[in-house]
């Protein structure tokens, strides 16, 4: 279920130019990026803080 296909790919990006446009899709690819780094900040964050891993 996780692997995605050259087709399946293509249907995603031709159903997202039509819903939403092509002016709008590069705000909402750089606000998707924008979001996953912070949430990797936020990952690494806890990770360093997690007491478990220090010994």
């Amino acid at each position: 279920m996780g692997n995605l296909g050259f087709g399946e790919i293509l249907l995603i990006v031709v159903v997202a130019l039509l819903i939403f446009g092509p002016s709008k899709l590069p705000k909402l690819g750089k606000a998707a990026g924008e979001t996953l780094r912070e949430f990797k900040k936020g990952m690494r964050g806890i990770m360093e803080d997690d007491p478990s891993e220090k010994k």
